[in-house]
């Protein structure tokens, strides 16, 4: 991103802080849905299965890739793993590994 302008590094904060934000609440769900199947809450495990099937929508819908990696594309010109969300490179690298199937 040289020569980039204020609202240009603003609109990839902005990007960035969005994409994490979802990321999280993603990662909170797939991590809670086991453990309130074992405590019994069914309720609360379909309640959190809503944005996690949302989230595979979405990614399905656009062919297995973030809609925010393209937006970010516009304000950045580096393409490491985390170039448009706030995570360590590593965890970036492999958040599909982590929460989808192998099959994806």
């Amino acid at each position: 991103m040289t020569g980039a302008t204020a609202t240009q590094r603003r609109a990839l904060i902005a990007i960035k802080l969005l994409h994490t934000s979802i990321w999280g609440l993603h990662a909170a769900c797939v991590v809670a849905l086991p453990l309130l199947a074992t405590l019994h809450l069914f309720r609360w495990a379909v309640i959190l299965m809503v944005p996690v099937v949302l989230e595979v929508g979405v990614l399905a819908i656009n062919r297995n890739r973030c809609p925010l990696r393209k937006w970010a594309e516009r304000y950045i010109d580096d393409r490491s793993p985390n170039y448009d969300i706030y995570l360590q490179v590593w965890l970036a690298a492999n958040t599909k590994l982590l929460f989808a199937s192998r099959t994806l």
